[in-house]
């Protein structure tokens, strides 16, 4: 298995500087106001473009629930899955095209509760994604 390195070189970079509006999609963001999600959500928006990734090769996969929303509200691919199994989804996609930066999305009753297998099953594969997981108890 290739080192983490060796794999963010296979995800084309970006032809031109980004910047967070680069990222931040047309949809109106529809969370509660207060709610943490809105963080997050900025929080992202602003270090992609220093991750310097072309934006066609980035996927949010995300679950149910509010945090689920989150690939709506990015200017990449993204898609909701089933209930607890977006790391299963997000696997597949990591291992069969290691050209994509792939990301899961999912809350604590999300990942944690009817998901959590699969996102033990992800950890324990290794598999090149990340996981953003929000928890609001």
């Amino acid at each position: 298995m290739p080192e983490a390195n060796e794999l963010l070189t296979l995800v084309p970079k970006a032809e031109t500087k980004q910047t967070m509006k680069d990222f931040k999609s047309d949809q109106e963001v529809r969370w509660c106001p207060g709610c943490g999600d809105y963080a997050v959500l900025a929080a992202v928006q602003g270090f992609m473009p220093d991750l310097a990734l072309a934006k066609e090769n980035i996927v949010f996969v995300s679950g149910i629930g509010c945090s689920s929303r989150f690939p709506y509200y990015m200017n990449t691919y993204g898609m909701h899955s089933i209930h607890g199994r977006a790391p299963a989804i997000a696997t597949g996609l990591a291992t069969s095209r290691r050209d994509l930066s792939v990301w899961v999305v999912t809350g604590d009753g999300d990942a944690l509760s009817i998901g959590g297998n699969h996102l033990i099953h992800a950890l324990r594969r290794n598999v090149n994604l990340k996981i953003l997981l929000f928890n609001n108890r």
